[in-house]
């Protein structure tokens, strides 16, 4: 396992999404400003190991090899920041290692995933779709992308599919292609961490068994993991706190990137 320091203050170990997508996307430096980011190379992604078998990338190995850079970084305890399926792990290690956690952000993300989260999902994922056609005919397609089961293709072609549909993450994207779109070339997943087997992820019936001070951050256009799954989690962990981004999608820290610092430096720092 890699991971990466940079920043300064109370550390905070932050775990991408996907699975699989590339660490780097979810660097932010205004965080860097104010608190010592660990950025978690995840298990089968970039320099960190490959899985001898694919089935094995499942909750269990992530949660045990978050555990690993945690114990790594020997501090009694840490901060946790998890985005989309990285903030499914950083819930159940919160569950498994409540002394360890300081404080939790749950970032875009969800306490359940099956068919009713996938469901809603492309159902606004082909509403973004009917509101776009007119201009860029593309969006079609991204429904059927999103469906696509990932772990059938290579690197390369997971990416491909990742930054075809990337405009779809963001509130405004070809208002504002000059600053994200440098971000849709740079992206990357590797394909094999969605090869994983077991049951879908949910929590909900444990949530009000995290101890930790917790923090929800959504966008509320997000189409993937929106208001409806982070009402759900504010609602059963105890005293958590919430924050909507207005007019933004699933990637707050670059759509939003000073509400963003300002909501995660304001609540670490306090916790």
């Amino acid at each position: 396992m890699r991971y990466h320091v940079a920043g300064s203050g109370p550390v905070c170990v932050a775990h991408s999404g996907g699975p699989g997508i590339e660490w780097e996307y979810l660097r932010a430096p205004l965080l860097e400003q104010h608190l010592t980011m660990v950025y978690v190379e995840v298990v089968g992604t970039g320099e960190s190991g490959r899985l001898a078998d694919a089935r094995d990338y499942t909750m269990p190995t992530y949660t045990r090899f978050l555990h690993a850079v945690v114990t790594d970084l020997g501090l009694p305890q840490v901060a946790l920041l998890g985005h989309s399926h990285g903030g499914f792990v950083v819930q159940q290690y919160a569950l498994e290692h409540p002394d360890l956690v300081s404080a939790l952000v749950l970032y875009d993300t969800s306490p359940v995933t099956g068919e009713e989260f996938w469901t809603s999902a492309l159902t606004k994922l082909q509403e973004f779709a009917d509101a776009h056609k007119a201009e860029h005919p593309e969006v079609e397609t991204y429904a059927a992308k999103l469906s696509s089961p990932i772990g059938e293709f290579d690197d390369d072609g997971a990416t491909d599919v990742l930054r075809t549909i990337m405009p779809a993450y963001v509130a405004d994207y070809w208002g504002r292609e000059a600053e994200f779109a440098p971000l849709r070339q740079a992206i990357r997943i590797t394909a094999a961490p969605s090869r994983g087997e077991g049951p879908p992820f949910d929590v909900r019936e444990q949530l009000p068994s995290i101890t930790a001070p917790t923090s929800v951050l959504v966008g509320d256009r997000d189409f993937i993991c929106g208001t409806r799954w982070a009402d759900m989690m504010h609602s059963g962990i105890p005293g958590s706190r919430l924050v909507v981004f207005p007019n933004t999608g699933h990637l707050g820290h670059v759509e939003v990137p000073v509400e963003f610092a300002e909501a995660v430096v304001k609540f670490v720092g306090s916790s």
